[in-house]
């Protein structure tokens, strides 16, 4: 049976004031975010206030030092000690926004301060870049099929400065030449599945979050990629260092250009790496592997 034409015509409509007011959602440009009070926008101001009092009560109680919060943390493990900058965080800070409205905010929402896990996002993000450009043909590729061999920026100077190089030491390294290494992909980096095995940047992967046990740290069987997820910030800098390999740029001008300048962030955020993280060239040798596959 046929329905009503009216019953046809008013799920049509109410698409159609949907579609339309979608196309007139307020987006604010960079610097011009406008504020609201909270009812204007079909929110409680006083269960926000509490929201806001809540939060402010419950500041972290790490010290604001956080050189000191780092050796009170992190700084306890095996090859901990600090190997980046630091600088002391401001206090407590934030903002709830509501469909594109500062509705509340606390604190010194303008102040640069660091973050930190949080840069994975960003990797992963240009790690997305590169597949859409086809600089990462499928991520369930190996990235060992995708990486040459890399020359620190240590040996680099040491061979400039003698005039020679170390003997014994042919000045490369590579990621990916273990069997179990061998058969990570891309989609074990990123979802911290691929129990990659190696020292970066003098970091072992073992040493990150130990195991209680110390006799298992570099006696335990490594398990199958893809198979157990671990948080560890040494495989994290392994996908850091193949995304550079892929993109040949630092991965800053790639979240730049693609990112942080498209959506109009604010021009003071900057992304560091170790202090020692740096290679003199990334060797070229991807397109030279594809053609033989």
């Amino acid at each position: 049976m046929r329905r009503p034409l009216h019953q046809i015509l008013l799920p049509l409509l109410l698409a159609t004031a949907s579609n339309a007011a979608a196309q007139q959602a307020y987006i604010p440009r960079s610097g011009s975010w406008e504020h609201r009070d909270p009812a204007q926008v079909g929110m409680r101001p006083d269960r926000l206030a509490e929201a806001v009092r809540f939060a402010q009560a419950n500041e972290s109680s790490a010290p604001t030092d956080l050189e000191l919060a780092h050796y009170m943390s992190f700084g306890r493990e095996p090859f901990g000690d600090a190997i980046g900058p630091f600088k002391e965080r401001g206090p407590q800070t934030g903002l709830i926004i509501r469909n594109g409205y500062v509705v509340a905010e606390w604190g010194e929402p303008a102040r640069v301060d660091m973050t930190f896990s949080v840069t994975k996002s960003f990797l992963s993000t240009v790690v997305g870049l590169a597949y859409d450009r086809g600089l990462i043909r499928n991520v369930h590729d190996t990235v060992a099929a995708y990486m040459a061999p890399v020359l620190s920026a240590d040996y680099s100077a040491h061979a400039a400065e003698s005039g020679r190089n170390r003997f014994g030491s042919t000045g490369t390294f590579d990621l990916f030449a273990s069997p179990h290494n061998r058969r990570i992909t891309w989609d074990h980096l990123l979802r911290q599945t691929s129990d990659w095995e190696g020292t970066l940047w003098e970091k072992p992967e073992w040493a990150d979050r130990p195991a209680r046990e110390t006799a298992t740290w570099l006696t335990r069987e490594r398990v199958a990629p893809g198979s157990v997820y671990e948080y560890n910030d040494t495989r994290v800098n392994v996908l850091a260092l193949a995304a550079l390999n892929v993109w040949r740029e630092p991965l800053p001008d790639v979240l730049r250009r693609h990112v942080m300048d498209p959506i109009g962030a604010s021009p003071t955020w900057r992304w560091f790496g170790q202090i020692d993280a740096f290679l003199s060239r990334v060797l070229a040798a991807v397109d030279a592997q594809a053609a033989r596959r």
